[in-house]
């Protein structure tokens, strides 16, 4: 996905409203979305790296 597409800025600030991200959050969303084709594809990227990042920390 762009991160310049009117669209996707959209998109994203509705995930980070209804979800209440906090700064590193929001920082690992917007550097996922590059690399997302959509926004099912932006959750379950962002699902995975909270889950690798959980089990890294224990």
């Amino acid at each position: 996905m762009d991160i310049n597409d009117k669209s996707v800025l959209e998109m994203l600030n509705k995930l980070i409203v209804i979800n209440r991200l906090n700064k590193s959050q929001i920082l690992q969303m917007v550097n996922l979305v590059s690399i997302s084709n959509d926004s099912n594809d932006l959750k379950d990227n962002l699902k995975w790296e909270s889950s690798k990042s959980f089990h890294q920390n224990n």
